[in-house]
């Protein structure tokens, strides 16, 4: 670091600018006032000034060679190493007088000279990157790969088809594809009001237009949030459609009584495939969401050790197609396999490649069952899952204990945060042998 220079009473700080900020530095060397007359001062400010010079010239150099968005980015941090938000220059129009002034001001460099790149940024005049509707599913795939690497392709296609649908009704409501930094609340509005004439000439559900409305919300978060935006617009911050007349979506449980009956019954599953039949008894003694099951790996069929189980956790392996996202943190979980669970996955220890990151499992085995007159009406298989946490209920087993087996959030449901270890395999192996039900014998 060199050191500060005395000119009159004022300590200076003078460094030759490296040669790689030429392109955005027309001076050669940088004569700046450390305004103090003390040296040990002027030599703990220079260091930090120089850094501010640095910053800036890394911030102009990205300006200059990135693409619209890195410029976009590179202009909020230089107007922040000047000391200001950065504001779009109508904004910057509407500030009060004293502050315009100190944005002209700092526009200035040391020498009194006015630099061009400086006065963009904290004057307003970069403009935010002019992205379209039609583009921002793509984009915010980009932004969002880190979190989304455990998902496999089927689940990435679940991922992005309910966003798009988001956009391409927006798209419609409005007219045409608009730029993403364009939307704001009139656009929310009109958004709301195409659902609401939908919804009473089609009797859709309030609902799934609230879906469009999270997922566009999530979207924009998501893309302002990359332009590092510190007070980010929310144009649908509060849009929703309420019906104090919906149905209660919840599903029904397929009764007890009807599984032993008739899904246990010789030659009920005879027209339906191996992996199929087993997939659905592995969720009647485990209370597993389908998917948690059709896309277990190997790995995670646990059978050699004292109880056997499945490992329900994310899966990283290199091949994009073998990974696997659990649904969220709580769902992370052990699960003891027993009665025709745990003879149902013997007979597949290699998992079910049939409906690995597929979505075909529910709809064949629904139609199959239904044909069969093997589901009660207004059921789905989706109900097995219920009917584990009802059988467990009914065997006296509390809240929080059912909600660890189930893969709930405790913290959630407590509304505090939860201590002490998970409840323990041991401990789950005697909740679902408790709740276990008899085995026929041309299942086991």
């Amino acid at each position: 670091m060199s050191k500060p220079i005395l000119r009159g009473k004022t300590w200076y700080l003078k460094r030759r600018v490296p040669a790689r900020f030429a392109a955005v530095e027309g001076r050669a060397v940088i004569w700046d006032s450390l305004s103090t007359d003390s040296y040990s001062v002027a030599v703990q400010k220079s260091a930090g000034v120089w850094l501010n010079y640095i910053e800036a010239w890394e911030a102009r150099l990205a300006g200059r060679d990135g693409d619209a968005a890195e410029k976009f980015r590179a202009a909020q941090h230089l107007a922040a190493t000047r000391g200001f938000q950065f504001l779009a220059i109508e904004k910057v129009e509407q500030a009060p007088l004293e502050e315009i002034l100190l944005r002209v001001e700092a526009s200035r460099r040391a020498d009194g000279a006015p630099d061009e790149g400086i006065a963009s940024a904290v004057l307003g005049a970069v403009l935010a990157p002019k992205l379209r509707l039609s583009d921002l599913v793509a984009h915010v795939e980009d932004l969002a790969a880190q979190d989304n690497r455990f998902k496999n392709s089927e689940q990435m296609r679940l991922w992005r088809s309910p966003r798009m649908r988001a956009v391409n009704n927006l798209i419609a409501s409005v007219g045409k594809d608009i730029e993403v930094a364009s939307i704001g609340s009139a656009e929310a509005r009109v958004h709301k009001k195409w659902w609401e004439s939908r919804i009473k000439r089609e009797g859709q559900s309030a609902d799934t237009a609230n879906k469009d409305f999270h997922y566009l919300s999530g979207m924009l978060s998501r893309f302002y949030d990359d332009l590092e935006y510190e007070d980010p617009p929310r144009p649908y911050a509060g849009v929703s459609i309420r019906d104090r007349h919906a149905k209660s979506s919840r599903k029904r449980e397929v009764p007890v009584d009807w599984i032993v009956d008739k899904w246990f019954s010789e030659g009920a599953f005879d027209g339906l495939n191996e992996e199929a039949r087993d997939i659905l008894l592995i969720s009647v003694e485990t209370g597993c969401r389908q998917n948690e099951i059709y896309n277990l790996p190997a790995s995670a069929i646990c059978l050699d050790g004292p109880i056997p189980h499945l490992s329900v956790e994310n899966e990283l392996p290199e091949d994009p197609d073998e990974r696997r996202e659990v649904k969220n943190m709580p769902s992370h979980r052990k699960i003891p396999l027993v009665g025709v669970a745990l003879a149902a996955a013997m007979r597949h220890p290699q998992g079910f490649p049939r409906y690995r990151n597929k979505s075909s499992y529910s709809a064949a085995v629904n139609k199959y069952l239904r044909a069969n007159d093997l589901l009660p009406p207004g059921v789905t298989i989706g109900g097995t899952r219920h009917t584990w946490e009802s059988r467990m209920k009914r065997a006296g087993f509390d809240t929080d204990d059912r909600g660890e087996l189930m893969g709930h959030s405790l913290k959630q449901r407590r509304g505090r945060e939860v201590y002490g270890d998970d409840m323990a395999l041991t401990d789950r192996l005697a909740v679902a042998q408790k709740v276990m039900l008899a085995v026929p014998a041309h299942l086991a």
